[in-house]
């Protein structure tokens, strides 16, 4: 399903758009996180971020790579607290599929979650209609959210019973 939505969105771009999954993974007691953004919009935020006009994010020179570039930017755009506390986001890695790239991003040595906050403004400081999309999977069904400039989080509650 999301596949399907994420495959319309992309024809239909220019609509400024991230789509977030956040899942639970019982057996790996962590947060598994994967995101994607399209590679213009980021690229895009990253040229202004870093003041660099000729950046080209796939190529990327001065010794940065994109994943450093990317923990840099996500670390002050997505953010998740857990019981009202700030967790540490780790990048795992990159893969580019079509225009988009998809970061795998986890939080480790989670063993329980009642209250989930997450932050997203990824790319709002570059376009105003940038909607960031949250779909968050924790011992139940699918909870989904989309985050705008006028509202960049969302707090889930989770029953723990």
């Amino acid at each position: 399903m999301v596949s399907l939505i994420y495959s319309l969105i992309i024809i239909l771009h220019p609509i400024h758009l991230s789509v977030t999954e956040i899942q639970y993974s019982e057996k790996d007691k962590a947060i598994q996180i994967t995101s994607r953004i399209f590679i213009d919009d980021l690229e895009l935020s990253l040229r202004n971020r870093l003041k660099q006009p000729d950046l080209d994010i796939l190529l990327p020179k001065n010794g940065l790579t994109l994943d450093q570039m990317a923990l840099d930017y996500l670390k002050d755009h997505l953010k998740v607290k857990l019981e009202g506390k700030p967790q540490t986001l780790k990048i795992l890695g990159h893969e580019i599929e079509d225009v988009a790239v998809v970061f795998y991003i986890e939080i480790e040595n989670i063993k329980k979650i009642k209250s989930m906050e997450v932050y997203n403004d990824v790319i709002m400081e570059s376009h105003e209609d940038q909607s960031n999309i949250v779909h968050v999977t924790y011992k139940g069904p699918v909870k989904s959210v989309r985050l705008l400039r006028e509202k960049p989080s969302e707090l889930f509650k989770f029953d723990t019973k």
